[in-house]
């Protein structure tokens, strides 16, 4: 657990200790008691217990419901309003390159009149870049807990950003394979990116008009602070175009892949029979010849077992030809 108070008139920040036996709560409600006028709170948790969160929650007001919540994770992007307090849940996303998987977490965002409040779960932490942000821009902090919405909100989106380009990458990579001449069965590889790709729309689309909701004017908040969550959510939108067009880029792919196997199959399927139109001439006249009837002509001729090779040699020269101009073999 971590604790900033920010001054809004000049958004200088206090930290406070936390670094005690029960992760620093009950320091953290002793300083809130004390929060003076034009001062708020920014409270970090990590994958919090649920008896810290309820304390929490219950010296900031938060709903039993949304403290439920924040606790059990695995939220879909939305905002709720509880009161005085607006909560905000959204994924958070990165990719790994070396498994070409798309990773979620989540953060739920509470902000009060004197309070922002941010539960994070999962590998990825964008309340900490978010706290570096507001360090070197004072006058984000400034704006009040809002400014905390839109820091933790442009890491996330930032993030989002960044793993569209790299899911192009791995896409591109994919079609390069895909046309190439090699033979190799990317089907798997292809609808895993694809999985991956609908996870990442599944976060991206739903927390759209969580962001939009906030570039209007709001009596509780500061009219400077809409303009920032104007550029937020055009980089939200920019980035949930890119993932639809991947998305259907990779159904094109799948289907592009599935047809050059098709046209494999007919190729093998071609050579097959062939082949197999080849050597049924000289089955043909084997058998004819393998039947050991007592009268059949060229049977006491010198020349007959050579003649029967030639013709049996000249059918199925004259087959392999007739496919070769084909373009089956």
């Amino acid at each position: 657990m971590e604790c900033v108070i920010y001054q809004e008139q000049t958004g200088d920040a206090e930290r406070i200790d936390c670094a005690r036996d029960d992760g620093g709560c009950k320091a953290v409600l002793d300083r809130l008691d004390r929060l003076g006028p034009g001062e708020f709170a920014w409270i970090r948790v990590d994958r919090p217990r649920p008896d810290d969160l309820q304390r929490l929650g219950a010296r900031l007001g938060l709903h039993p419901l949304a403290v439920e919540d924040a606790v059990q994770a695995h939220q879909r992007p939305k905002q709720e309003r509880y009161g005085d307090v607006l909560a905000v849940a959204a994924k958070t996303l990165w990719f790994v390159e070396r498994t070409s998987d798309v990773e979620t977490g989540e953060v739920m965002i509470f902000l009060g009149p004197a309070f922002a409040l941010t539960v994070r779960h999962g590998g990825d932490d964008p309340t900490e870049q978010a706290a570096r942000r507001l360090a070197e821009q004072p006058e984000m902090a400034r704006l009040g807990p809002a400014g905390v919405l839109h820091a933790v909100c442009d890491v996330i989106v930032d993030a989002y950003a960044d793993a569209a380009v790299q899911v192009r990458a791995d896409l591109t990579e994919l079609e390069r394979c895909v046309f190439s001449p090699a033979r190799d069965d990317l089907t798997e590889r292809i609808y895993s990116l694809k999985r991956e790709v609908v996870e990442f729309r599944d976060a991206v689309q739903p927390l759209l008009p969580v962001v939009q909701s906030f570039t209007g004017q709001r009596d509780d908040w500061p009219r400077q602070v809409a303009p920032y969550f104007r550029d937020v959510a055009d980089h939200l939108t920019r980035t949930d175009t890119e993932v639809r067009a991947l998305d259907d880029l990779l159904g094109s792919v799948l289907d592009a892949h599935l047809a050059k196997v098709s046209t494999w199959q007919n190729d093998d399927m071609r050579r097959i029979s062939a082949w197999a139109a080849i050597l049924a001439i000289p089955t043909l006249v084997a058998g004819v010849y393998g039947m050991n009837f007592d009268h059949m002509p060229e049977l006491d001729w010198r020349y007959g077992y050579p003649c029967a090779l030639a013709l049996m040699a000249v059918g199925a020269g004259l087959l392999y030809r007739s496919f070769r101009r084909n373009g089956w073999l």
